[in-house]
């Protein structure tokens, strides 16, 4: 039986460097993340506003916040004044609710733009076609308190590596032809937030530089 600190361990020394573990801390207590931290990690990723804000209001605050579910415009005020990065950002009525409350706190909040890549209905996210079509409006250029730093996905839920790949795959060719037409000169447009416990090395192959992994660092959930 590993520790958190040795599953941390493991799972570091299979990333390149360019790569980052996002620690999906979601629904673990805080002393399993004061394990990792305790272990050098410093990047969590949370689900829940409420969770993630009592966990930023009692751990370290070195601890960088990732935001990684389904964000409702009601919740985001309550995150505004710390999150790092939000993962998932599915609409243009979400980012300008986001540069509402980051403007309300004088911050400039990051963001990914979530893309619709998988067979399941039921994930979020941009399909291609609507991410490219919110761009070239350009109306998102006059949201000054966000930062667009890249695009997210979530493959299918399957045992059929060549579907994961190629979802990944299609992912990573939206994510050049975006910075080659909307971010060109954007050194901060750099992340592509792909992969989890089960799928990251497919998702590093096709260029994630953040993988977000849970269960093989923490273990099964508690919820």
């Amino acid at each position: 039986m590993y520790s958190i600190a040795d599953n941390i361990k493991l799972i570091l020394a299979e990333l390149p460097k360019e790569v980052r573990l996002v620690a999906v801390s979601k629904y673990h207590p805080n002393d399993a993340i004061m394990e990792a931290y305790q272990a050098g990690q410093r990047i969590f990723g949370e689900s829940k506003v409420q969770e993630m804000t009592a966990k930023y209001n009692s751990l370290p605050k070195d601890i960088e916040w990732h935001f990684i579910g389904h964000l409702q415009s009601n919740k985001i005020k309550y995150m505004a004044p710390y999150v790092h990065l939000i993962h998932g950002i599915d609409s243009y009525k979400l980012l300008t609710e986001v540069n509402k409350c980051a403007a309300k706190e004088n911050r400039t909040i990051k963001c990914l733009l979530q893309i619709h890549i998988a067979q399941e209905e039921s994930k979020f996210g941009f399909s291609a076609e609507e991410c490219k079509a919110m761009l070239s409006t350009n109306e998102w250029q006059t949201l000054q308190h966000i930062q667009i730093c890249g695009l997210m996905g979530m493959a299918t839920f399957t045992n059929d590596n060549e579907q994961i790949n190629h979802e990944f795959y299609f992912l990573h060719q939206l994510f050049q032809e975006i910075k080659k037409a909307w971010f060109q000169n954007n050194d901060y447009f750099c992340e592509l937030s792909m992969g989890m416990s089960d799928d990251y090395p497919l998702a590093i192959s096709n260029g994630s530089t953040l993988v977000r992994v849970g269960s093989k660092i923490f273990g099964n959930r508690i919820y």
